[in-house]
């Protein structure tokens, strides 16, 4: 679990074997912070977070040890003045970094090129947040067979392949991926659960041949 100030947690899934129909504490949290991300790892994967400012943090899940539910969490990023934390996700091998701003531009920057840290840290630029970008709305690591779903605040959708976003370095601008008119700006952008697979046709039964005709 991640929360908006950086915040993260660690616990059993067993931990959650007793829902209740009012729902169970499942993260400690100060005023001010709210619960962004949550993913299911395997206890060896790698943690990334992103930043309204730009920056993110890799870091190996071994350094968070296991929590109670109701346990408040450790650090993973430290944030600077007014930034907050936009996204968290659990890495799997390969795959490309998604960043995408509220003017709608973003790119894909190969996982590579973000060093693995300590836990806790500044982390590294991950886009840049100038006047053109504006601040980061997202980030999510891709494959080339995703489809991503951005929405903006008035409600306008784009549907697209990640595959038509092109990789490029860390700290660069991106490009353009979704025209934003006046004070519109993107909120949101996720990955399609299901790609739209046609489902083919069931094949036409043979005719039967007529029964011959009983005698009278």
């Amino acid at each position: 679990m991640g929360s908006r100030r950086g915040v993260i947690k660690k616990t059993e899934l067993s931990a959650f074997s007793n829902p209740r129909a009012g729902g169970i504490i499942a993260m400690g949290i100060d005023e001010g912070d709210a619960v962004i991300a949550v993913g299911i790892s395997d206890g060896s994967n790698e943690i990334f977070i992103g930043t309204r400012s730009g920056m993110a943090i890799r870091f190996p899940e071994s350094d968070v040890r296991p929590m109670g539910r109701t346990a408040y969490g450790v650090r993973g990023i430290a944030l600077r003045d007014e930034d907050e934390v936009v996204g968290m996700d659990v890495l799997a091998p390969g795959g490309t970094i998604l960043s995408v701003t509220e003017q709608g531009y973003g790119k894909r920057t190969e996982l590579e090129e973000y060093r693995v840290q300590s836990r806790g840290g500044l982390g590294i630029i991950n886009i840049q947040t100038s006047d053109r970008n504006g601040k980061v709305i997202g980030v999510a690591q891709v494959t080339n067979d995703d489809e991503l779903m951005l929405i903006t605040q008035q409600g306008k959708i784009l549907r697209m392949a990640s595959n038509t976003i092109r990789a490029i370095g860390r700290a660069t601008q991106g490009v353009r991926l979704i025209d934003i008119e006046g004070d519109d700006r993107a909120v949101s952008i996720a990955r399609l659960a299901e790609q739209d697979v046609e489902q083919p046709e069931p094949p036409e039964s043979p005719e039967q041949p007529e029964p011959p005709e009983q005698p009278a």
